[in-house]
């Protein structure tokens, strides 16, 4: 039996479920792992909150461990869920200490973080893509921790949301630098995970793939390397300097110049072989890409 998983339209209620007190303000929480009361196996299994989650795990074992068991450091983890997703928690992370920034969108509501959240990529990645920090970093970010639990301890003012967003937004900003530092730690498994894609793709356009598939898009990249479409695009760009749709397209230009210039085929052959619905899209894409139309490129072969 397919078990459903369970709604939290609000703090409270996860806080009820949890075995925790009231939250001091509804609209956003700091959970100590350690002061969980309940019995949450059921949670475990399968959740959807409607308010942002971020998670700070140190001490666990089973370390999350990305592509065959790489890990940066080992002073704890970020992970990041965005109202909506669901979230699981695997048997091996149960046994952990840490702490959860709760957050519903009302309490960003007004601020120019309500609108620019959504360019946080980390927030769309998956479980084996969580941020590790190295022992400065996590000292930094228990900082901005502690000052938003004193923030809740305090009594509450006209400032007291400003101070706690302000230290949220502190939060994304060191997320973003700390991933692209770990892009940069991971170079050697991210080229492997570059080179994965390359052969992907090269082996997808050299058949008749296309022909019976279409063309490859960004998620079905993502699920054959095993990794979040977001993580992919934000990797990619911080080592090629190019997102995953660039990729594909560059592959299959190759795969179009080739036709032009080694078969008799006529435009809108090569167009549905590549897996085009229609011609004027094929032309469109090559022209934008090569400053020249497929028929004026293959003529200028000649």
């Amino acid at each position: 039996m397919i078990m459903k998983p369970i709604l939290f339209n609000s703090i409270s209620a996860l806080h009820k479920a949890m075995g925790l007190p009231k939250p001091i303000h509804p609209l956003i929480s700091l959970v100590d792992y350690g002061t969980i009361q309940a019995d949450v196996t059921e949670l475990s299994k399968g959740m959807v909150l409607n308010f942002y989650k971020v998670s700070f795990k140190r001490n666990f074992k089973g370390k999350i461990k990305y592509g065959q068991g790489y890990y940066d450091f080992d002073e704890g983890n970020l992970s990041f869920h965005a109202p909506g997703q669901l979230v699981k928690v695997l048997e091996e992370e149960a046994d952990y200490t840490g702490i959860t920034l709760l957050f519903h969108p009302d309490f960003i509501r007004g601020y120019a973080l309500a609108n620019s959240i959504k360019d946080y990529g980390f927030f769309s990645y998956g479980l084996t893509e969580a941020l590790y920090l190295s022992d400065k970093e996590r000292e930094m970010m228990v900082r901005i921790f502690n000052t938003i639990e004193k923030e809740l301890q305090s009594s509450i003012d006209n400032f007291s949301q400003d101070i706690m967003v302000s230290q949220i937004e502190q939060l994304l900003h060191y997320s973003n630098r700390f991933y692209n530092r770990q892009f940069i730690t991971r170079k050697t498994v991210n080229n492997d995970l570059v080179s994965q894609m390359e052969h992907y793709l090269d082996q997808y356009f050299h058949t008749d793939k296309t022909l019976k598939n279409g063309i490859p898009t960004v998620n079905d990249l993502a699920a054959h390397l095993k990794v979040s479409p977001r993580y992919l695009g934000d990797m990619l760009r911080a080592h090629t300097g190019q997102s995953t749709q660039s990729h594909i397209q560059q592959k299959l230009l190759e795969k179009a110049k080739y036709l032009l210039m080694a078969t008799d085929l006529s435009v809108a052959e090569i167009a549905y072989q590549l897996g085009f619905e229609r011609p004027q899209s094929f032309n469109k894409l090559f022209k934008q890409k090569t400053q020249q139309t497929p028929l004026r490129y293959r003529n200028s072969l000649n």
